[in-house]
């Protein structure tokens, strides 16, 4: 299955740690939605906004590996699962369920989907602008 990753997840080592099955594919860009941290946990999360983009990484996954992210997620609890299609292939990934208002993530946190950005070679522009964006 081909999961999509967008803050913690992008980070290598955490992912393989968390998924042995996964395989980093390549990066891509999930259009009409933008990036933002909320939540008491102060996470990534995607919403809906026309236009812009949240660049991530596209992983390979087993069920196992699934099951795994279902748990660390804590689907359907905090986030619900989001599908869409990538050149004609169906694509999962995460989005929270309660659209709370923004919250500037943790230092450590940050500094995990930072790496993340690295390890995939991702545009941090993206991820600077969801930073940035206090409404």
């Amino acid at each position: 299955m081909l999961y999509f990753a967008y803050g913690s997840n992008l980070h290598h080592f955490q992912m393989k740690r968390r998924c042995k099955d996964s395989i980093f594919l390549k990066k891509i860009n999930l259009k009409d939605f933008r990036l933002t941290f909320r939540s008491k946990y102060r996470a990534a999360d995607i919403e809906p906004k026309k236009n812009s983009i949240v660049p991530g990484g596209l992983f390979e996954i087993s069920k196992s590996d699934e099951k795994k992210l279902d748990v660390y997620e804590d689907f359907p609890v905090l986030y619900k699962k989001y599908y869409f299609y990538h050149y004609g292939k169906k694509v999962m990934t995460y989005t929270m369920v309660k659209k709370s208002p923004f919250r500037f993530p943790t230092e450590r946190y940050l500094n995990i989907v930072k790496r993340g950005y690295l390890d995939c070679n991702l545009n941090t522009k993206f991820l600077n602008k969801a930073l940035s964006s206090k409404f």
